[in-house]
């Protein structure tokens, strides 16, 4: 009887070294799988566009920054890690995610059901809504999208956006066409080869100081409500639980509203792009 007594302990003690020496890596709490693999590494992988100012867009000299990038290098600062940012058309980022090609998308893009039933979001870091870049008042001052929904009108937008959706919805008649990225959306309206671009607000209010004298409108509507997320793993509670924590510490700590008035309210980047 005292033999089996000291067996179970043992076996109870066996245990605890087990979990212990799980619940440990070199002296660290354990991490989910995915930060795990972050810091082994020893970079943060995230995906973006690299083409979509003042949110992520690449300068001259070919470095990617921006409003979520900088949100990007503070979050891989505080993991300890370096940021290595990837570049891809926009249908292409989540389906990178999902193969684990990155470790997150930061790329404004919008929370949607859809969307969420494929991957994991945290947000909103920002919200926006839809709004026509155009040349002519008839278009870029519509509050009601339905008006301009004829075969004669011309639209482009991005590939894979909710931009995209959203005139295949409310514009069924309109003529689509879909880019890989916003120069080459703006410059079929610069060409007059579409009456108009759909694009959440600040995507066009970047193309109005770009091209001041392209003779373009854009006013912000409520045609839509655009929630920015984080697009992360399904199944990793513990990296979401970190994301969401990051972000709220930067929006209650002031340091998020100091970057959005170094990227919405500031033009001194501008330099750097154009």
């Amino acid at each position: 009887m005292r033999s089996c007594k000291v067996i179970i302990v043992f076996a109870v003690i066996v245990l605890l070294f087990s979990s212990c020496t799980h619940m440990t890596t070199s002296g660290d709490l354990a991490l989910s799988d995915h930060l795990a693999r972050i810091i082994k590494r020893g970079e943060l992988v995230v995906g973006t566009v690299g083409n979509m100012p003042p949110l992520n867009m690449a300068t001259k000299d070919g470095e990617i920054i921006g409003f979520e990038m900088d949100i990007a290098r503070l979050m891989a600062k505080e993991l300890g890690v370096k940021l290595k940012v990837k570049t891809m058309p926009f249908h292409e980022l989540l389906p990178a995610l999902e193969m684990n090609a990155v470790d997150m998308v930061i790329s404004g893009m919008t929370i949607t059901p859809s969307r969420n039933l494929r991957l994991a979001f945290v947000g909103p870091y920002l919200a926006s809504g839809k709004a026509f870049l155009a040349k002519t008042e008839t278009i870029a001052n519509v509050t009601d999208a339905t008006e301009v929904d004829s075969p004669s009108t011309r639209i482009t937008t991005l590939k894979g956006s909710t931009s995209q959706a959203f005139v295949e919805a409310v514009m069924p008649k309109a003529q689509l066409t879909t880019t890989n990225n916003y120069d080459e959306a703006i410059q079929l309206v610069l060409e007059d080869k579409a009456h108009a671009m759909v694009a959440d607000y600040p995507i066009c209010v970047v193309a109005l100081f770009r091209y001041p004298d392209a003779g373009f409108i854009s006013i912000q509507t409520t045609l839509t409500y655009e929630p920015y997320g984080i697009a992360l793993p399904p199944n990793d509670a513990h990296f979401m639980n970190w994301v969401e924590n990051f972000l709220n510490i930067l929006e209650d700590g002031g340091n998020m509203e100091v970057l959005k008035d170094k990227w919405f309210r500031n033009g001194d980047w501008v330099d750097r792009v154009w």
